[in-house]
């Protein structure tokens, strides 16, 4: 358990990315498929970082 802080941060960065990715609308309100895409790889990198690096369960 804990992580260095090239963990956190990876782990905050791609939260970040991820989270921004998948609530994105454009002007029309829709969702474009390239912004689910990489947010959904990008949720996929954090919960890897999240339980393998830093919680060690995974």
């Amino acid at each position: 358990m804990g992580g260095t802080w090239v963990d956190w941060l990876l782990v905050i960065g791609t939260g970040f990315i991820a989270f921004h990715a998948l609530t994105y609308q454009d002007a029309d309100g829709e969702r474009p498929w390239v912004h689910l895409l990489f947010g959904s790889m990008a949720l996929m990198f954090f919960f890897r970082f999240l339980l393998h690096n830093i919680l060690g369960i995974w």
